[in-house]
């Protein structure tokens, strides 16, 4: 079992930066792919980045492309999300997700673990 928690949500303005981060613990993090997916009200869960285990390949979705990064430290069993430039329809609860495939990463059925979600509200 992985346990993931998120963090660093809350309510921004139009044009924030802010971090959020996901912990993990109960295995060996670099031996998982990381995710982060967001659900916006009356919306089903979308894909917004991925990083693979050694941190050296990303993918992300194009309604988020420049602007937010994901990366991670093994060391400290955590990856991050940077979002910059915040929208009004960034608003949603953000998900982390570990994996253990290496295909089809943009896909929910490819992720094995997932934290509770993190609240980001983007006022305008």
């Amino acid at each position: 079992q992985v346990q993931l928690v998120e963090s660093g949500g809350g309510l921004v303005q139009t044009g924030d930066s802010p971090r959020l981060s996901c912990a993990a613990s109960g295995r060996t993090f670099s031996n998982y792919g990381m995710g982060w997916f967001r659900q916006a009200p009356g919306k089903e869960r979308e894909f917004v980045a991925t990083i693979s285990s050694s941190g050296i390949r990303t993918y992300y979705a194009d309604s988020v492309k420049g602007r937010f990064t994901i990366s991670r430290d093994n060391a400290k069993s955590t990856v991050y999300l940077q979002m910059n430039s915040l929208k009004p329809e960034d608003t949603a609860v953000y998900y982390c997700a570990a994996r253990t495939k290496v295909t089809s990463v943009q896909s929910r059925n490819q992720y094995d673990y997932w934290g509770q979600g993190t609240q980001v509200t983007v006022s305008s």
